[in-house]
C-alpha cells in the first residue's frame, strides 16, 4: 500500500532515497573503476573469498576477509571499494565514508564518481564547504558532457547557495498554533478558508485495531475553528463520510469552505466503501451542504490515473486544481511533478504538467496556489537550494507563464525536508509543519509572518447570504466574478444550498463585476473597484434574488457611460451579455430598459441623456439577437431618485440604468 507522506516519513523516505542513490552510484562506479588491483597473491585470494561471502549475504565473513586482504595490501583499492559498498548497503555509512575517503586520497582517478559520493555525504551532514570542495575537485577531472559532471555542477550550486543563505537569514519566528490544534501525534498538510475562521489538516494517529491499517496507523482530517480571542479551538474529527477507516489526507478546502478535495490511497486495490479508484492514490471531492458533507466522489480519469495523485490545491477561481502526480519507474521508484486541471463547461479537463522551469528533473511536491491565483508555493529538490527539499515561490505572469522559482531562504528552508506549506488569504502569514523542539509531540503546525518579498498579492473577499426576495428563503445561487477590463472570468462559486451563505474572493486593485443568478430568478449585479490600501479587509452583503415576474426590476451596476455621454463603454458588455442570456433563456418575458440621472445640471438635458442611454442598451440587445418586440426603453431623467441628491454617494446611486419586467 502506498501511504500518505507525513513530514517525518517524507524525511525518512528522502534519506532512504538518498542512500539508494549513493548505493546505485557506487555500483555504477565499480563498473568503471580501474587500476585498483594488487600484486599480492594472498591478498587477491582473500579478496575473492570476501566477494563470495558478500554475494551470498554472509556479510560478517565478507568483512573479515576484506580486512585480511587490506592487511596484506593497504593500497588494494578494489578491496577498499567493495568493502565500502557493502558497508553502504548495510547502512553503516560512517564506515563506508571512511574507506571511500581513503580511496580518493590514494588515487582520485581510480573511480572519480566516488568524489561525488563523498560530496553528497558531506551535504547530508550539512558540511557544505567540504561538499563544495569535493564537487569542484570532481569537475576538474570529469568530462563536462557527462551526467555526473552536471550533477556535480548542481550540487556545487546548492552548496554555494546554502552557505550564502545561512549567512543571510530571512526573518522567521514560528509560533506554535497551540494545544487546540497540535497533539502528541503528527499534524501536517494545513489548509484554511479565506476568512481564516476554519483550519483543516491531517493528523496521523495509532489505530492498532483498525483492519484497514496494516501498519497500525491511520490518517484523518481534523477541523479547528477560530475563537473570539484569535486562538484556535479544540480540534475535532468531522467523522463520516469524509473520514473513514481508510487513510484520508492532504486536503485542500475551497475559500468558502464548501468543497474539500483530498487523497485516498488504495489498500489491496480498494478505496473504501462505495468508493472507486484508478490506481495507487486518487483525488476525491466532498461538498458541504449546511453542516453535513456529501459522500466523497472520485474526481475522474482526467485528473486521476494509474499513478499516484495527491496533495491538491484548489484555486480561489473555483475552476483550477493543482496537485502532485508521482510516476513510477520499473524499479518502483516514484518521481513527483506538479500538474493542473481546469474546469471547462462543468467538466475537468485532462491534467497537464506545469512547465520545466517549475517541474525540475527531480521531485516537486506540496503545491499551494494562493487565493490571488498568481502566487504558487511548492517544495522541490531540483532547484537550487540547501540540498534537500526546499520551499519555493513562483508568480504567474500576465501572459500566463510562470516566473523562475525563488527559494524562500534560510531558516524557513533548512538542509532537512520542508513541505506542508500554506499562506493565509491576506498574505500576512504562513503555516508550516515542523518537528522543532518545544512542540506538543511529533510534527506540529506553526505560523510565522512572511517576509515582505515572499508575500502574495493582496486579496479581500465578499461574504453574505443569498435569499428569495419574495419569501426570504435561502437559495443556492451561482456567482461569477468577471474582470471588466478583459472580460475574463476570475472566479466562480455557489452559495450553500441550506443556508444560502457564500464567500467570493476578490483580488485587489482591479475593476470587477460580480453577478449572482439562479434559474427562475433575475440576476443581481455588484461592482467592485478595489484598492486594499484604502478599502477594508472584507465586505459583507446579503443578496436578494427576485423571481422572474412582472414589476420586478434590476439595477445594472456594470453598465458604464462617460460623463454627459451615451456611448456604451466596453466594460458594459459583460453585464449586457448577461441580460441578453437571461432574455434568451426566458423567451416569454418582456422588459423596459430605463435610464436615470441625478439632479445636477439642466433637467431637460438630463431627460434627453437618460433617454439616449436607455436606447443604447435597447439597441445593444437587439444587435445581440433579442427581438425588439420584447423590448421597450424610456428615459426618466432626474424624476425617480433612489437616494439623496445631497451627497456624492447618493447622486452616484441615482445615475443608473435598470430594467423592469413588464410581463
Amino acid at each position: 500500500m502506498v501511504r500518505f507522506s507525513s513530514n517525518a516519513q517524507v524525511h525518512a523516505d528522502t534519506m532512504k532515497k538518498l542512500l539508494t542513490i549513493l548505493i546505485i552510484l557506487l555500483s555504477i562506479t565499480r563498473a568503471f573503476a580501474q587500476g585498483g588491483g594488487t600484486e599480492d597473491n594472498k591478498a587477491s585470494k582473500f579478496y575473492e573469498e570476501a566477494r563470495q561471502h558478500k554475494r551470498f549475504g554472509r556479510v560478517e565473513m565478507a568483512e573479515i576477509y576484506f580486512q585480511k586482504a587490506l592487511e596484506r595490501d593497504p593500497e588494494y583499492l578494489d578491496a577498499l571499494f567493495d568493502l565500502s559498498d557493502m558497508y553502504m548497503k548495510m547502512g553503516k555509512t560512517a564506515d563506508a565514508k571512511k574507506h571511500i575517503e581513503s580511496i580518493v586520497a590514494k588515487n582520485e582517478r581510480y573511480a572519480p564518481s566516488l568524489i561525488v559520493t563523498l560530496a553528497m555525504m558531506a551535504q547530508m551532514e550539512d558540511s557544505f564547504e567540504k561538499a563544495l570542495g569535493y564537487y569542484e575537485q570532481y569537475m576538474t577531472i570529469a568530462p563536462p558532457e557527462s551526467n555526473n559532471y552536471q550533477a556535480a555542477k548542481r550540487g556545487a550550486a546548492n552548496c554555494e547557495f546554502a552557505m550564502w543563505a545561512m549567512d543571510h537569514p530571512v526573518p522567521f519566528e514560528p509560533q506554535n498554533l497551540g494545544p487546540g490544534v497540535n497533539s502528541e501525534n503528527d499534524e501536517y498538510f494545513p489548509a484554511m478558508t479565506a476568512d481564516q475562521e476554519l483550519l483543516i489538516y491531517t493528523r496521523e494517529f495509532d489505530a492498532p485495531n483498525n483492519p484497514m491499517s496494516p501498519d497500525g496507523k491511520d490518517e484523518d482530517f481534523f477541523f479547528s475553528e477560530r475563537q473570539e480571542d484569535g486562538s484556535w479551538g479544540r480540534a475535532y474529527n468531522p467523522g463520516r463520510p469524509i473520514n473513514s477507516s481508510w487513510r484520508e489526507g492532504a486536503p485542500t478546502i475551497s475559500p468558502d469552505g464548501k468543497y474539500i478535495i483530498f487523497t485516498i490511497c488504495d489498500l489491496y486495490g480498494q478505496y473504501g466503501q462505495d468508493k472507486e479508484g484508478f490506481g495507487s492514490c486518487d483525488l476525491f471531492v466532498s461538498v458541504r451542504n449546511g453542516n453535513s458533507w456529501s459522500r466523497p466522489i472520485n474526481m475522474g480519469q482526467t485528473i486521476n490515473s494509474k499513478h499516484w495523485e495527491s496533495q491538491p490545491s484548489f484555486a480561489s477561481d473555483g475552476k483550477t486544481l493543482y496537485f502532485v502526480r508521482g510516476r513510477y519507474n520499473k524499479e518502483h521508484d516514484r518521481f513527483d511533478d506538479i500538474y493542473f486541471s481546469e474546469l471547462i463547461n462543468g467538466k475537468w479537463a485532462k491534467a497537464q504538467a506545469l512547465p520545466p522551469n517549475i517541474n525540475s528533473t527531480e521531485d516537486e511536491e506540496s503545491v499551494f496556489i494562493h487565493p490571488d491565483n498568481k502566487t504558487l508555493y511548492f517544495s522541490s529538490r531540483g532547484h537550487v537550494g540547501l540540498g534537500n527539499m526546499d520551499i519555493f515561490m513562483s508568480r504567474k505572469n500576465d501572459d500566463g507563464t510562470w516566473s523562475d522559482p525563488v527559494n524562500l531562504g534560510y531558516p524557513i528552508n533548512t538542509p532537512e525536508h520542508e513541505n506542508s506549506f500554506f499562506v493565509s488569504a491576506d498574505g500576512e502569514y504562513a503555516i508550516i509543519a515542523s518537528n522543532r523542539e518545544g512542540g506538543y509531540g511529533k510534527l506540529d503546525l506553526y505560523s510565522f509572518e512572511l517576509p515582505e518579498a515572499l508575500k502574495p498579492n493582496p486579496v479581500t473577499y465578499l461574504q453574505g447570504k443569498i435569499k428569495d426576495a419574495a419569501t426570504g428563503k435561502p437559495l443556492e445561487g451561482f456567482f461569477t466574478l468577471i474582470d471588466l477590463g478583459s472580460g475574463d472570468t476570475i472566479a466562480q462559486a455557489s452559495s450553500d444550498r441550506e443556508s444560502g451563505s457564500f464567500l467570493v474572493v476578490l483580488p485587489a486593485s482591479e475593476n470587477y463585476a460580480l453577478l449572482a443568478d439562479k434559474q427562475g430568478y433575475l440576476f443581481h449585479s455588484e461592482n467592485f473597484e478595489l484598492d486594499l490600501a484604502t478599502n477594508k479587509s472584507h465586505y459583507t452583503k446579503n443578496i436578494e434574488l427576485q423571481p422572474i415576474e412582472a414589476g420586478r426590476s434590476v439595477v445594472l451596476k456594470n453598465v458604464f457611460f462617460d460623463t454627459d455621454k451615451f456611448d456604451l463603454k466596453p466594460a458594459s458588455k459583460t453585464e449586457l451579455n448577461k441580460l441578453a442570456d437571461l432574455l434568451e433563456a426566458n423567451p416569454d418575458i418582456k422588459i423596459e430598459v430605463s435610464g436615470h440621472t441625478d439632479n445636477q445640471g439642466n433637467a431637460a438635458a438630463n431627460q434627453t441623456l437618460s433617454e439616449n442611454r436607455s436606447k443604447a442598451v435597447y439597441q445593444y440587445l437587439i444587435d445581440h439577437g433579442i427581438s425588439g418586440g420584447r423590448l421597450m426603453y424610456k428615459g426618466y431623467g432626474q424624476t425617480k431618485p433612489i437616494a439623496t441628491n445631497e451627497t456624492d454617494e447618493g447622486r452616484a446611486l441615482n445615475r443608473r440604468t435598470e430594467f423592469i419586467v413588464l410581463e
